[in-house]
């Protein structure tokens, strides 16, 4: 099934721990949207943004946690051992549309994306929270809800907001997998894109 989706909170609570290689981490608590589901490893979005930070002299490592069919209980559940585990200096959810497919109430998605985004901020990580839109067949007003509470969440806490993960790829039908929801290899280098100007303010150069 598909995976989703300014203002920054700094946090002074536990200071970022340096991963074995001295580097700062990066995580990535996604679904199958972020875990190159059905291309070939290594051409998935957070592969190429691992080459793009040591591209730009950034020193971050980068942790991807996402796994395909994940939704935000499940990542609410994943991430304090995640947090204890690498202490990340940023880190990106990309959560929530498993869940409109399922047709869970958007009132616990909006509940487990706050958890997420709070518990990240009170472990001393910046997040950015990436929005996603569901096809309008599961009721327009479900649909643009759905939508909506990503800008409330990031709002209310203070956090960066991709608006919507899939832009400039949703118009290209031949950028998708069969399944017309996962999109191919092709699409990852503008799913990057998407993130990009978001990510980097948040990002802190090598010193």
């Amino acid at each position: 099934m598909l995976a989703a989706l300014s203002m920054v909170l700094v946090t002074a609570a536990l200071p970022a721990r340096a991963l074995p290689d001295g580097k700062r981490a990066l995580l990535v608590l996604g679904d199958s949207l972020s875990a190159e589901y059905g291309i070939a490893r290594g051409t998935g979005w957070v592969s190429l943004l691992e080459a793009r930070l040591s591209t730009e002299r950034f020193d971050y490592s980068v942790v991807n946690a996402s796994i395909s069919g994940e939704t935000t209980v499940g990542g609410k559940t994943r991430l304090p051992d995640l947090l204890k585990r690498y202490q990340p200096a940023v880190v990106i959810v990309e959560l929530g549309a498993n869940d409109a497919l399922r047709g869970f109430p958007l009132q616990s998605t909006e509940a487990n994306l706050r958890t997420i985004v709070t518990d990240a901020q009170k472990a001393g990580a910046i997040v950015l929270l990436v929005g996603m839109r569901i096809p309008p067949n599961y009721g327009q007003d479900y649909a643009e809800r759905f939508f909506a509470l990503y800008a409330k969440v990031a709002k209310e806490n203070r956090t960066a907001l991709v608006p919507f993960f899939l832009d400039n790829v949703i118009s290209r039908p031949e950028w998708f997998q069969s399944d017309r929801l996962h999109p191919t290899s092709a699409a990852q280098p503008t799913l990057l894109d998407n993130v990009w100007p978001r990510l980097k303010p948040l990002l802190k150069k090598e010193t």
